[in-house]
């Protein structure tokens, strides 16, 4: 089952407005939340950024966020979500149906979809690691909105896959960003870097807890821009996001990264991250 603009429709049964917003100009913004054996993780800090996304983009939500949750818990009821599953939960809010003009009209409704997938957690991907790529960044200027208009991050990780990676590692005039779809940390003699949140790319939720684990344990992290040379010296490399959670990458451009294997600093995070979910969902 889906949630359509307050409507609950069967799978094949949902209708876009031809004049919809999203639709037209991919003008509206989405969050994807993790479900750990059927409880929703970080969905607070979702939430918030979906909310400051809309701010951004001058359209404002009409949902408190407990409708959202509300909303959110019906998807995994009506979609045979239990304790024993593992899941994505998808939400999209687009400006809403307005005749096609560039202009931001005064006067639509946004409209709310959503829907929830049972999904496996990448576990077998985590102890071998992912290959990458070096791809220009082609995105716009403001990765740090979580807009739907992903054209730009769908042609970078397809220029990775065309290489034989399997994801794009980006960079600005060969300053590091992010990932397709993952923000990007390298790690040299123990410590961590990783792109300031800015501009340029997603504050990541994800991301924000792994820097919370890794300054809780000793670990030193260093939000700073740094280019691909430094990428290629680097100890370890893993990227992080909601689906993939901390997962290594061992290879760039087919150069091994250190050893070629999964290094020891990652493993670590990796081992927090998972104490984390029991802590936070799974208690």
């Amino acid at each position: 089952m889906l949630y359509v603009d307050g409507k609950w429709v069967g799978a094949g049964e949902a209708a876009v407005d031809p004049e919809d917003r999203g639709y037209n100009f991919g003008d509206g913004v989405y969050e994807v939340v993790r479900i750990y054996k059927g409880k929703l993780f970080q969905w607070d800090a979702h939430i918030e950024r979906m909310e400051r996304s809309a701010k951004e983009i001058q359209m404002k939500m009409p949902w408190s966020a407990q409708e959202l949750l509300d909303i959110a818990k019906q998807l995994m009821e009506k979609n045979g979500i239990t304790a024993q599953d593992d899941a994505t939960l998808y939400m999209q809010v687009s400006r809403g149906n307005s005749p096609r003009v560039h202009d931001i009209p005064g006067d639509v409704k946004p409209v709310l979809i959503g829907f929830a997938r049972k999904k496996d957690r990448p576990l077998a991907d985590h102890k071998k690691g992912l290959k990458a790529a070096l791809i220009e960044d082609i995105r716009w200027l403001r990765c740090d909105i979580k807009s739907i208009s992903l054209l730009g991050a769908v042609m970078v990780k397809q220029y990775a896959k065309d290489t034989g990676a399997q994801d794009a590692i980006l960079h600005r005039d060969g300053i590091i960003t992010e990932c397709s779809a993952a923000n990007l940390f390298a790690v040299k003699n123990g410590e961590l870097y990783t792109h300031p949140a800015n501009n340029l790319i997603l504050k990541g939720i994800t991301r924000d807890v792994v820097i919370e684990l890794a300054t809780k344990n000793g670990l030193t992290v260093h939000e700073k821009p740094f280019d691909t040379k430094f990428l290629l010296q680097a100890d370890e490399i893993f990227l992080t996001s909601t689906t993939a959670e901390v997962m290594p990458v061992i290879s760039v451009d087919g150069q091994a990264i250190a050893d070629g294997l999964v290094g020891s600093v990652t493993q670590k995070l990796q081992t927090l991250f998972e104490q984390h979910i029991e802590e936070a969902v799974l208690v």
